[in-house]
């Protein structure tokens, strides 16, 4: 292990009790000068997640520098009302007793980021962890090294090293060394697969886990849907971040009569985005592109075997000399597609949307259920029976109807996978929570009711004593 990282480890350990007791004034005043230094200094990072891959500014404020502001002006605005005694219900068998619930910092928190969303994804679990009282190291992710260049420094500019330390480097080696301390609690972001190695290492240690991974989120299209509205925001959402987003639409299910309609629309949609042309789109300033040119190998790949295999591109699939070097994935939409291809197996994370044809929303449904539970899942349509029926026959971790990516966007409700998508949740609240313990408070009062059943058990009048005590429970309980 590098030993620079355990002696981080050790001071903030030396720090976690006092850091504990800080008050909610004070948690504030680190909350508001992260806020200062982000707004002073946001051009910084539009210019480098830009040389990273290729995101722009405008795209980089909405998703990523905006939602974090609120995030942190969220948290300021209620985390007195968060750290506050809850009390719990009077008790008969203890009428003198007093309960409460309080929230208490877990302690020492690693927190591991991804690449997609580096800026939002790495500072907004931070201001959970910090509002919660918590001393934490954090790595931001080594594909978007200019991004983790301006954490690293924006973070040692607001907090000290044994309260926030912000460590680099590749996730496999790095990320590996760190789980090796006993953190209290692990909060990852990023692949299933990384994310169930992340749980193992996490269960060595005994510490909390909270995991953001990802899927295959589908797009459930009901008949009586308005394919125009459909269409423009389900190319907004799929291209978003080109698809490099964990609750982008990953694939979506549409009634046969209305694929190629749907198709055609979402395609004039993107161009009109992005550019009428292949070479508009590649040469397009609001077009993201992708983080690596294996992943661009791997799209290209899919789309390749996709089409092999009798599926139709209404736009893209086509790849030129030199989008494998230059990161560039034109943005693709399938028709014809079946369940076995490829491209259905994993998620996609690139701007290509395969549309998969359905008879009755009963095989729609049934399709959703056989596979992972998505992070996200989306249904479009008029008709709130139908609506409700997609809902309450499918999970997911969060879902949206007629619209997409929306639903991350609201504080007062939690963010969150399940099953294979993720374990936990996290802001507002939420967050807060994630990054406490909610301790059980009892006060004895000045009578003890439990004295009379203190050993010798078999004593004179035990018998009456407990048949009055259970008449006395059924009469207040039932």
């Amino acid at each position: 292990m590098d030993c620079s990282f355990k002696e981080i480890f050790d001071a903030q350990g030396e720090r976690r009790w006092s850091v504990a007791q800080t008050s909610a004034k004070e948690r504030i005043v680190k909350l508001q000068k992260l806020r200062k230094a982000l707004v002073a200094r946001q051009q910084e990072f539009y210019d480098a997640v830009w040389e990273d891959f290729h995101k722009p500014k405008t795209e980089a404020w909405l998703c990523e520098v905006f939602p974090t502001l609120q995030e942190i002006d969220y948290a300021v605005s209620h985390l007195e009302e968060w750290m506050g005694e809850k009390p719990g219900e009077w008790s008969f068998v203890f009428p003198l007793n007093k309960s409460v619930s309080r929230f208490e910092p877990k302690g020492h928190v690693f927190i591991m980021a991804p690449w997609n969303y580096p800026l939002l994804l790495f500072i907004s679990p931070i201001v959970s962890a910090v509002a919660a009282g918590n001393v934490v190291m954090a790595k931001p992710s080594h594909k978007t090294p200019c991004v983790a260049a301006f954490l690293e420094s924006l973070m040692a500019g607001v907090f000290p090293q044994n309260e926030v330390a912000v460590v680099r480097g590749s996730g496999a080696s790095v990320g590996d060394q760190l789980l090796e301390l006993p953190f209290d609690h692990v909060f990852f972001t990023g692949s299933p697969k990384v994310g169930a190695h992340v749980a193992q290492c996490a269960a060595r240690i005994h510490a909390g886990v909270t995991l953001e991974l990802g899927g295959k989120s589908p797009v459930v299209v009901l008949d009586d849907v308005d394919v125009e509205d459909a269409a423009k925001k389900m190319a907004w959402g799929k291209m978003l971040n080109a698809g490099q987003t964990c609750i982008a639409p990953d694939y979506a299910l549409c009634p046969s009569e209305l694929v190629q309609s749907l198709a055609e629309k979402i395609a004039d949609n993107i161009r009109k985005m992005y550019g009428a042309t292949e070479d508009e789109r590649r040469g397009c300033e609001n077009f993201v592109h992708i983080v690596e040119s294996p992943v661009v190998e791997r799209h290209r790949s899919l789309v390749e075997d996709a089409l092999a295999c009798g599926a139709t591109a209404v736009l893209g699939g086509e790849f030129a000399e030199g989008d494998i070097e230059n990161r560039y994935t034109p943005a693709t939409i399938l028709t014809g597609v079946k369940p076995d291809m490829k491209i259905m197996e994993s998620e996609i994370f690139g701007p290509i949307l395969p549309i998969v044809a359905y008879d009755s929303l009963d095989d729609a449904i049934h399709f959703v259920q056989q596979r992972p539970k998505p992070l996200a899942l989306y249904v479009f349509g008029k008709s709130p029976s139908k609506v409700d029926q997609v809902l309450a026959c499918t999970t997911s971790g969060s879902a949206c109807v007629n619209h997409c990516i929306l639903q991350i966007e609201n504080l007062s409700v939690p963010f969150g996978g399940v099953g294979m998508s993720g374990t936990g949740n996290y802001h507002g609240l939420y967050g807060f929570k994630t990054f406490s313990h909610e301790r059980n408070v009892m006060h004895q009062g000045g009578f003890d009711p439990m004295s009379a059943f203190y050993p010798p058990y078999y004593k004179k009048g035990e018998k009456g004593l407990r048949a009055r005590l259970q008449r006395l429970a059924a009469k207040l309980l039932g």
